[in-house]
C-alpha cells in the first residue's frame, strides 16, 4: 500500500459523508517522512485536503511542517478553521529574508508581504486558546509581528515561545504580551532578569497560573522573588538552567528568601552548584511556600531538597537499571548531576540507603539501672509529616529528561517501537492476497498533549 493512500481513504469518505466530516474535531496524520525530513509539498497538500474537508476542526496532531514565510496549502486550510484551538509555529529560514540580513540590520528584514500574510493567517482564529512558536534554522519573526498576531488571538490563554534571538523577542516584547494563563519561555536571549521583573508588574501578568522559564540564564534570584510576590494565581512553576542565580551584591536577605501563597508545584533543575537551592530550601522551612505539595529537582544537589519532602522508601523504577545514564551517574563529583530522570533517581536512591543504614534513634530499656536491650531505629532521607512530594518522573514515559521539550513534540513521540509496529497482518485472510492488505509498517502512536510543557 502507497504512502498516504489512507489519508486519501479518508479524505474520500469525509467529503462523501458531509455530515460525519462536521463531527470531526481532531486529526491525527501518521509520520508519512522519515524523522529529520522535510515533508515534501505532496504531502503537505494532501494533509491540507483533509482539513479542508472538516469545517470545524479543533486541532491538528502531530504534523507540524516549518513555516519558511511562504504559501503553502496546509497553513492556509489551518488559517480557515475558525474553531481552531491550538497550533504550532515552527518559524524556518527564509532565503530572501537571510539576504536582507546580510545588507541591513533588524528591524525590516521581513517585508510588507511576508509579515502581513503571517497576521492574515491569524484573523479567523477567534477560539485559538493555546499557540506555540519556534524558531528553528534562524527562523526570523519580528517584535511587531510577534505583539501584532498574539492580540488577535482574544481567546489566546497558554503560550510558549522557544529559540528566538534578541532582535525578534525581548524584553520590550515580553511587556507586550496579551494576558494568559500558562507561559512558557525558552532559549530567549533577548530575556533578562530586568524583563523578567517588570514583567511581574504589568497587568498580562496578574492572571498567570502556570510559568516556565527554560534556558534563560536568570541572573540574580530577585528576579525569580518578584514573579513570586507579583504572580499571585500561580501554581505551577518551572525553571531549567545552567547557572545558579544568586542574591545581587549589597542585598538585604530576609527569609524567606523567595515565597508564594498558592504555587503548589514547583520543577527546579540547577545544573551548576550554587545558593539557588539553598535559598530555595530555607525559604521552605521558613514557611514561604505553605500550599507547595510536588518539587521535581533533577539537580539536587547534597539532597537539600529531598530532606524537606516526605519519606520515600524507593526512588528508583525497575526499567532504571537498563539505562546508560543511570550505570554512569556520579555522586561524588560537583555539578556532574546530568539532566536525566534515571541519574537523578540512582542519585536519590543512593541518598535514601545511606540514610537507611544510619541509625536515626537508639531505644535503650533499663531495669534497676541495668541495660537489658537496645534497638536501633533505621534513619531515612527525608521530613516526616512534611506535604511536599519528592518526584522525579518525567513528563514523556520513557524519556531521558525529565522536562518535555520540542523534540518530544517534533518527532513523533518516536513511533518506532518494534513490537508495536503493524504491516496490515490482521486483514491477512482476505481473499485478494498480500499485496492488498501489506503496506509500510506503522508504530503506535503516543500523543504529547501540548498543555504538558507548561
Amino acid at each position: 500500500m502507497k504512502s498516504g493512500v489512507r489519508l486519501k481513504l479518508l479524505r474520500r469518505t469525509l467529503r462523501g459523508r458531509r455530515i460525519l466530516a462536521q463531527l470531526v474535531r481532531e486529526i491525527k496524520v501518521p509520520r508519512l517522512q522519515p524523522e529529520g525530513q522535510i515533508e515534501d509539498t505532496r504531502t503537505i497538500d494532501l494533509v491540507a485536503s483533509l482539513v479542508m474537508a472538516c469545517p470545524n476542526l479543533e486541532r491538528l496532531v502531530g504534523f507540524y511542517p516549518i513555516y519558511s514565510h511562504c504559501f503553502d496549502r496546509l497553513t492556509y486550510a489551518l488559517s480557515t478553521r475558525s474553531r481552531l484551538k491550538e497550533h504550532v509555529w515552527i518559524i524556518g529560514e527564509n532565503a530572501a529574508i537571510t539576504e536582507r540580513s546580510l545588507k541591513q540590520l533588524p528591524p525590516g528584514l521581513m517585508d510588507n508581504r511576508q509579515a502581513e500574510d503571517f497576521l492574515h493567517f491569524h484573523d479567523s482564529w477567534k477560539s485559538l486558546s493555546t499557540l506555540f512558536l519556534c524558531s528553528q534554522k534562524q527562523g526570523i519573526l519580528e517584535r511587531d509581528v510577534f505583539v501584532q498576531a498574539l492580540h488577535l488571538l482574544p481567546a489566546l490563554q497558554h503560550l510558549c515561545i522557544s529559540s528566538f534571538d534578541v532582535d525578534d523577542f525581548d524584553d520590550m516584547t515580553l511587556q507586550s504580551l496579551p494576558p494568559l494563563q500558562s507561559l512558557r519561555l525558552q532559549d530567549l536571549e533577548g530575556i533578562t532578569f530586568w524583563g523578567l521583573s517588570e514583567f511581574s508588574r504589568t497587568r498580562a501578568a496578574e492572571c498567570i497560573r502556570q510559568l516556565s522559564l527554560v534556558n534563560l540564564d536568570i541572573t540574580y534570584l530577585s528576579a525569580i522573588s518578584n514573579l513570586f510576590l507579583h504572580l499571585k494565581d500561580m501554581n505551577r512553576f518551572t525553571l531549567v538552567q545552567e547557572s545558579s542565580p544568586e542574591v545581587a551584591a549589597g542585598d538585604l536577605v530576609f527569609q524567606p528568601v523567595v515565597a508564594s501563597q498558592g504555587l503548589q508545584y514547583i520543577h527546579w533543575d540547577i545544573l551548576l552548584p550554587g545558593s539557588a537551592n539553598r535559598n530555595l530550601a530555607s525559604s521552605i522551612q521558613a514557611g514561604g511556600f505553605p500550599n507547595l505539595r510536588t518539587i521535581r529537582a533533577l539537580s539536587d544537589h547534597d539532597g537539600l531538597l529531598q530532606s524537606l519532602c516526605r519519606p520515600r522508601v524507593q526512588v528508583l523504577q525497575a526499567s532504571d537499571k537498563y539505562s546508560k545514564a543511570y550505570r554512569t551517574a556520579d555522586e561524588g563529583l560537583p555539578g556532574s548531576l546530568g539532566r536525566t530522570v534515571f541519574a537523578a533517581r540512582k542519585l536519590a536512591q543512593q541518598r535514601i540507603e545511606d540514610a537507611r543504614n544510619s541509625p536515626k534513634f537508639r531505644v535503650v530499656i533499663e531495669e534497676d539501672g541495668v541495660v537489658q536491650e537496645m534497638f536501633d531505629i533505621q534513619g531515612y532521607m527525608g521530613t516526616v509529616g512534611s506535604k511536599v512530594a519528592y518526584n522525579l518522573d518525567s513528563d514523556v514515559q520513557g524519556s531521558d529528561s525529565a522536562l518535555i521539550d520540542f523534540p518530544d513534540l517534533l518527532s513523533g513521540t518516536k513511533e518506532v517501537t518494534p513490537r508495536d509496529g503493524c504491516t496490515g497482518m490482521w486483514n491477512a485472510s482476505h481473499p485478494a492476497g498480500k499485496k492488498w492488505w501489506n503496506h509500510t509498517e506503522r508504530f503506535r502512536y503516543r500523543p504529547v498533549d501540548l498543555h504538558r510543557f507548561f
